[in-house]
């Protein structure tokens, strides 16, 4: 058996898609590339796929992983040009490797991400910003499918930076370390809006991943997962 790494990105309003949905495209679109998955043994077989740490619904990405088995061996780039041609607009197939030794989800330890934030003021982000480092832990809280959750918000941020765009906005670009429970971006929203009351309510904001993989903890960088 082959195995295949995949990263693809969520563009546009596939950004909405849920994972659940994504899944479903994904299957449909190895049947139609005539892709030869392997498949699991037992009663109900099914096509050997691990998804990996995917965004949540909402978040446009450049940076998703999942890995395939073949039933036998195909060339990577075909691989890619045929699943990226039979996936839904939005979805894109970006790169096709071999897979190395050990497990993907092991090599996804930090997130890069930009959040662009409608109607707000970095000028004001940025003493939030600098009072939420400064802090040693800030827990926020999320409902989840388990039920509500707490998150020490600070403890996953090892980055964090408000910038200035055009039109009345902001952006904030972090790098945020892996954990359990995974804090995201709106996380770290909500923690701003807690520690400065001048920042506002909670926006509807538009959190983009930029990369995913190994994160170096004494340079803050992350690094590429397929490498």
């Amino acid at each position: 058996m082959q195995r295949l790494r995949v990263r693809y990105a969520k563009r546009g309003r596939a950004r909405f898609a849920s994972h659940r949905d994504f899944g479903r495209a994904f299957e449909r679109a190895l049947r139609r590339a005539g892709v030869p998955m392997a498949y699991s043994s037992g009663f109900s077989p099914h096509p050997r796929i691990s998804y990996a740490n995917a965004a949540p619904t909402g978040a446009a990405s450049e940076a998703e992983y999942l890995e395939i088995g073949l039933a036998q061996h195909c060339d990577p780039e075909a691989v890619r040009e045929a699943l990226d041609a039979a996936l839904p607009t939005g979805l894109d197939v970006v790169e096709v490797v071999e897979a190395s030794p050990g497990a993907l989800a092991d090599r996804l330890t930090g997130s890069v991400w930009i959040v662009d934030w409608p109607g707000a003021d970095a000028a004001v982000l940025g003493p939030a910003v600098a009072t939420l480092l400064g802090e040693s832990e800030h827990t926020v809280e999320r409902m989840t499918k388990n039920g509500l959750r707490s998150f020490d918000v600070r403890g996953a941020v090892v980055s964090l930076r408000a910038e200035d765009v055009p039109a009345g906005s902001a952006r904030l670009r972090m790098v945020l370390r892996h954990g359990v429970p995974l804090v995201r971006p709106d996380d770290v929203l909500r923690a701003l809006i807690h520690v400065d009351a001048a920042v506002g309510a909670l926006p509807d904001a538009v959190p983009t991943r930029l990369g995913q993989g190994p994160l170096d903890e004494a340079s803050g960088e992350v690094g590429d997962p397929l490498r």
